[in-house]
This record gives structure tokens, C-alpha cells and sequence, in this order.
């Protein structure tokens, strides 16, 4: 049985924003028609912001917050009730005054299931003031030195990039792979991500899809690619 995995953020939408209206009504008749899975590292509320009540409840499953708030439909299946140490929000605090970045949005720690959400620009920035974080952080690198300083000082816990401006921490080992233990060894699966790089938060998932003898891996940098291949996959 073919089931298809997707990421959300730059994968079926631009990030934080609104699906495509075209894309998004044909996707609609693609989940109509396939087995469709959503994992994304935000929460449900973001979700449903970003693609809409018809195709969240037409997936199979959600996996919000990485896999640690579980959806079907209106049912939540599963929520993990884990908390970050508080030591490791004091070092996240202690990045963000050290940050040279200077436009702060508010909403910089949002606790999530299982995990939180560190943006040093904040999860409260419009458009433009994302795109020019993004530029710097392009430059500088500034998300990936923070997640190699919290990975050293916190090695039971995991820090990994997620969307454009923040990062995605939990306990190590519960990242986005851990999903693929509600499939089956007989599954065909196509996994499709932005963040498949080392340190992104669709690494280890990718990674994972890639070993199994029926599982192939897309990496996609926007929606349009998404599509392109659905649509030459379906040809």
C-alpha cells in the first residue's frame, strides 16, 4: 500500500503562510484519492491556519509538534505531556539577549507538545521582517550555532532547524522519524521535506524513509516542487 508522508512548512505551503488556492484544491482531491499523512513541527492551531479544515481532516493522521500531538480528523489520538528543563530555557533566554539580531517580535519560546519552538526573531514577525531574518540568517548561520551550542550543553535533549526562522527542541530521539513506527514494513512510502539536511528537522525522517527497501525521499525547497512530482508520480 502506497502512503505519502508530507512535511508542511515549504513543503505543501510557504512557510507560516496559507496553501496555494490552486494547489490546495487539487491536494484536496489527492487526499480524496491516497493515503495522506501531515508531520509538521508546529501545533494544530498553526495547521489548520496553513492548509485548511478539509485537507487536515482528509489525512489520514496529523502528526503535529513533530509526532507529539497525534490527529484524526477532530479525534486527538496522542499528546505528550513532556516539559523542558527549565536549564535549558535559561540557556535559550541567555541566546536570545546574546543575539546581534536586532528585532525582537515576542512569542520567542513557544511550548508545544512534547517540545518547544526558540526563535530568536519571534513567532509574532510579519512577512517582511521573516524575509530579512532569513537573509541574516543566511549569512551568519546564526540558528545552526545556536543548535550545535544547546546540542553540546544538553545532550539528552535535541535542537534542529525548522522552518525559516526557529528551531524545533525535544528529547533526543523523538524527532519526525519516530512516526514511522505506526507503519507497516509492507508500506511503499514517498516522504516529501525542505529541511532534509543534517541538523533540519526532516533529517532523520528522510534518512529513515531512504533506508527501507520500498521508501523513497524528496527534497523539495517550495510547494510548486511538491507538486511537480506528485503530478508526474500520478502520470
Amino acid at each position: 500500500m502506497i502512503k505519502y508522508i508530507f512535511d508542511v512548512d515549504g513543503t505543501l505551503t510557504p512557510s507560516r503562510q496559507r496553501i496555494d488556492s490552486k494547489f490546495g484544491t487539487w491536494f484536496e482531491d489527492f487526499c480524496s484519492d491516497n493515503n495522506v499523512y501531515l508531520v509538521t513541527g508546529s501545533d494544530r492551531e498553526k495547521t489548520l491556519e496553513q492548509v485548511g479544515s478539509n485537507i487536515y481532516n482528509l489525512a489520514k493522521r496529523v502528526y503535529n509538534c513533530s509526532g507529539n500531538d497525534v490527529w484524526i480528523g477532530m479525534l486527538n489520538v496522542k499528546s505528550s505531556d513532556y516539559k523542558i528543563p527549565e536549564t535549558a530555557i535559561a540557556f535559550l533566554r541567555q541566546c536570545l539577549d546574546e543575539s546581534l539580531w536586532p528585532v525582537r517580535t515576542g512569542n520567542h519560546i513557544e511550548h508545544r507538545p512534547g517540545m518547544i519552538n526558540f526563535s530568536v526573531l519571534g513567532r509574532n514577525a510579519n512577512l517582511d521582517q521573516r524575509s530579512q531574518y532569513v537573509y541574516h540568517d543566511k549569512r551568519h548561520s546564526e540558528r545552526k550555532t545556536i543548535a550545535d551550542a544547546f546540542n553540546s550543553m544538553f545532550p539528552y535533549l535535541h535542537a534542529t532547524i525548522g522552518g525559516e526562522t526557529g528551531l524545533d527542541i525535544g528529547p533526543i530521539g523523538f524527532n519526525k522519524s519516530k512516526i514511522l513506527e505506526d507503519f507497516s514494513d509492507n508500506d511503499e512510502i514517498y516522504f516529501f521535506g525542505d529541511a532534509t539536511f543534517k541538523g533540519g528537522n526532516d533529517y532523520e525522517i528522510y534518512t529513515e524513509v531512504n533506508k527501507k527497501n520500498n521508501g523513497t525521499s524528496f527534497t523539495v525547497q517550495r510547494w510548486e516542487e511538491t507538486w511537480k512530482i506528485l503530478r508526474e508520480l500520478k502520470a
